[in-house]
């Protein structure tokens, strides 16, 4: 046991005393390291205090340097300013020095102005004495007053202004008639060139050819029952004469009149004449009209190239079919004045599709029938508007009878291209006895101014001789008398085209030799 403990005693004693020499050894190395480093603080502490000191008198060197500098700088521009307002006052001076010089010929000249008006007056006073003396000379060598001079001098002058207007008057209207007149000829010529449109008037089937004498009977039925019962669905009268082989339909509904025609053929096709058999050809007619107008409106729209039609549009569009003014058929003479109006605003620089459109439109108004009360212009505006035409359409509408005066140059394009188609010849037929009212009431507008002695109506009411009394009218107021009939005609007649109003003045002198 005692040979265990004394060597653990050994190596405890070993071990502490190794520790306290470890722990010696390391205190005397810290004491060393802290000297160390309390000296190299030391040094660095002083080269701070050496370097923050030389940064201080550089900074205080520069401060007073630029101190200075600014100074300086301050001092030269006081100096500048000193010597501007120097010069300034320089300035000033010699500008009032310039006024006082200026104020002064201004007085002088003020004073001379004043002696001036005092001369001038002086000198005006003495002219109107001898106005005075001489207008009272004047009065006495020619006999008449001061009154009566001025109105012999106004008239002389009127007359000359006068003379001078109906001059200019001429040369004007000459100049402007020869200007107009070459751009119309060369825009119509093209656009009637290009727009190939047949030459004859139409004239609406109203008869229909029978087979047989013998079917006229049947036609008419037992005691009239199946040609009343005819007359009764579609509305129309038969005529039943002696004309051969031959009915004639009467009715003022051209519509009508066409399902009436076709009716009858049928029934004459099919042989089986009663009033049942007529019901269901005449229901058989009116589908194959409703089929037809709307054929007829599609191929309008299609030949003019304007779409965009509701199905209501187109079907009055076809209804125009079946409808005449003079003898022209309504359709046609729309397509026709569509396709003008086109190629009218294509020479003038405009929108030809709204033309167009508004050409095929603006008699819409005549395929409505008398159950809606209005002159085709007003239905027409009415239909347009219903529609949802543009204003520029509706307004063109409006305007080709000249119901409105014309606003936008599509209207005088789309009436231009209304008076071209129904005045071209062949297009329309006129009645004998409107042609010759017509001419009467011509030469009766024409008689009715004092100054006219005789007048003729010429050339199918397209021109009009007026031979004037030369007691009463000079040459140069022949001018004005024709514009004054030509505004009579504009205002009081109806006529296509235009009619010219041909002035004639003519004297003579005759004496006999004995």
């Amino acid at each position: 046991m005692t040979n265990i403990i004394i060597p653990i005693i050994a190596a405890v004693a070993s071990l502490a005393i190794g520790l306290l020499i470890g722990y010696i050894i390391r205190k005397r190395t810290a004491e060393a390291q802290i000297g160390s480093a309390e000296e190299q603080a030391k040094r660095i502490l002083e080269d701070a205090i050496k370097s923050a000191e030389a940064k201080k008198k550089e900074t205080l060197l520069e401060a007073k340097e630029e101190i200075l500098s600014t100074k300086n700088e301050f001092d030269r521009e006081v100096k500048d300013r000193r010597a501007e307002l120097t010069r300034q006052e320089r300035r000033v001076t010699q500008k009032e020095e310039a006024l006082d010089r200026k104020s002064e010929s201004l007085e002088k000249k003020d004073e001379l102005l004043t002696q001036k008006i005092r001369e001038a007056e002086k000198k005006n006073d003495e002219i109107r004495a001898i106005r005075d003396e001489q207008q009272q000379t004047l009065q006495r060598i020619s006999g008449m007053t001061a009154d009566q001079a001025k109105a012999l001098l106004l008239s002389n002058i009127e007359d000359e202004i006068r003379h001078e207007k109906a001059m200019k008057l001429v040369e004007l209207e000459a100049q402007f008639k020869e200007d107009a007149d070459n751009k119309a000829r060369e825009v119509l010529s093209l656009a009637i060139q290009r727009c190939a449109a047949d030459h004859v008037s139409e004239v609406t089937v109203s008869a229909v050819q029978l087979p047989s004498e013998e079917m006229k009977g049947r036609i008419i039925g037992r005691e009239g029952r199946n040609i009343r019962t005819i007359e009764t669905l579609v509305g129309v009268d038969l005529i039943i004469d002696d004309t051969p082989e031959t009915i004639t339909i009467s009715c003022f509904d051209p519509v009508r009149r066409e399902i009436a025609r076709i009716a009858l053929e049928k029934l004459i096709q099919d042989g089986r004449i009663h009033p049942a058999r007529i019901e269901e050809m005449v229901e058989k007619a009116r589908r194959e009209v409703d089929v037809a107008i709307k054929q007829a409106g599609e191929r309008a729209t299609f030949e003019t190239g304007v779409h965009g039609f509701s199905p209501d549009m187109i079907k009055l569009l076809g209804r125009l079919k079946y409808r005449t003014s003079y003898g022209q058929n309504v359709l046609r003479h729309s397509i026709e004045v569509s396709l003008l109006s086109g190629m009218l605003a294509d020479e003038l620089g405009c929108d030809s599709m709204i033309a167009k459109r508004a050409g095929l439109l603006h008699d819409i108004g005549k395929a409505l029938t008398q159950e809606v009360e209005g002159s085709h212009v007003h239905l027409g505006v009415e239909v347009a508007r219903k529609h949802k035409e543009s204003a520029e359409i509706i307004h063109a509408i409006e305007a080709h009878h000249g119901d409105v005066e014309p606003k936008t140059m599509i209207a005088l394009i789309v009436q231009a291209a209304d008076a071209i188609s129904a005045a071209r010849p062949g297009a329309r037929r006129e009645n004998l006895e409107n042609y010759i009212k017509r001419l009467a009431k011509l030469e009766e507008i024409a008689n009715d101014f004092e100054c006219v002695e005789k007048s003729f109506a010429i050339q199918a009411g397209r021109e009009i001789r007026i031979m004037v009394k030369p007691e009463l009218v000079d040459d140069d107021s022949m001018v004005l008398v024709a514009r004054d009939i030509v505004k009579r005609i504009e205002s009081e007649l109806e006529y296509p085209g235009q009619i010219k109003v041909n002035l004639i003045r003519e004297s003579r002198a005759t004496d006999y030799a004995k």
